[in-house]
């Protein structure tokens, strides 16, 4: 995959349409883990663990496996309920099995209105596990979009990548697939195009910083800690965004951020967000869409 190095201030200013000065994405990653595989080494465990210490591939991790299904029994629930009563929509990431195993999920998120974006087959099943082998590779991606377009009802406009994982050949396979955006990388706080074999892809970065693991289980932070550190970010952005629009988002995970303990965190932001004018929650796909056509105002 081939993209330039611009850096910020070699770029012209870009301005989002309607005057809206930044664009918050709340992603909900609504991913499934295989229970096991025949295999003896540990399942890659495609995020955290409730209890680090593995268990061959071909015995069930119940411990770990339950943890993450408290987000589809409950924590999922309390999120959109949150999302819901502030009037502010998701833009989610879903693995294949997902939908297969969990479609009322699926369903709700649909229902509302919401876009989806593919997620891998299975959160545990990550694509660097094809590389070298192309074939494998695409028959996952193009699997994995079959199932989209059968469960969502739409075909599907974008991909991140479980894990964040692509390989090299990940965004050539895409776009020959007929997708148009990219979430993989963290590279920037605003949209840029890729160039692929089959015509270009927009990226629209992901964040592992402003992520529910990273600040509240892998990091530890308090929740005021954590609220601190969204509203701080959110103010820098949104402050940048009066000469150059910027991007926040805020990637959650429904066992982590749907616990009791911690879901206040996302519902005073949330109030927070509703504080200030200009602010912009669009798809994925409407940055994309946006982007293709004003690209080179801002890259020319």
């Amino acid at each position: 995959m081939k993209y330039e190095f611009i850096p910020l201030p070699d770029r012209k200013p870009l301005k989002w349409p309607d005057g809206h000065r930044i664009a918050v994405i709340i992603t909900i990653n609504l991913e499934y883990w295989e229970q096991t595989r025949d295999q003896i080494e540990p399942l890659y465990p495609g995020g955290p663990a409730s209890i680090p210490h593995p268990v061959p591939g071909n015995v069930p991790d119940y411990v770990n496996w339950t943890w993450r299904e408290y987000g589809q029994r409950v924590g999922v629930w309390r999120v959109l309920d949150r999302l819901d009563n502030a009037g502010i929509p998701a833009s989610c990431t879903m693995n294949a099995k997902m939908a297969l195993e969990r479609r009322r999920i699926v369903d709700a998120v649909n229902e509302r209105g919401w876009e989806i974006v593919p997620h891998n087959w299975a959160q545990n099943d990550i694509l660097t596990f094809y590389s070298g082998e192309p074939e494998k590779e695409r028959e996952i991606i193009y699997r994995t979009l079959e199932v989209y377009q059968e469960c969502v009802g739409r075909p599907a406009r974008g991909w991140l990548s479980s894990s964040l994982r692509p390989t090299a050949l990940t965004i050539d396979i895409l776009k020959e697939a007929g997708l148009s955006f990219f979430c993989d990388f963290l590279n920037d706080d605003q949209p840029y195009l890729i160039e692929t074999g089959h015509g270009p892809m927009v990226c629209v970065p992901y964040s592992n910083d402003i992520n529910d693991f990273n600040m509240f289980a892998r990091g530890g932070m308090t929740l005021e800690q954590g609220l601190a550190a969204l509203r701080e970010q959110f103010n820098v952005l949104y402050e940048e965004g009066t000469q150059s629009m910027r991007i926040m988002n805020f990637g959650l995970h429904p066992h982590v951020i749907g616990m009791p303990y911690r879901i206040r965190a996302l519902t005073e932001f949330l109030d927070y967000l509703k504080e200030f004018e200009n602010v912009w929650f669009p798809t994925r796909a409407e940055i994309a869409d946006w982007y293709l056509q004003n690209h080179e105002e801002h890259i020319g």
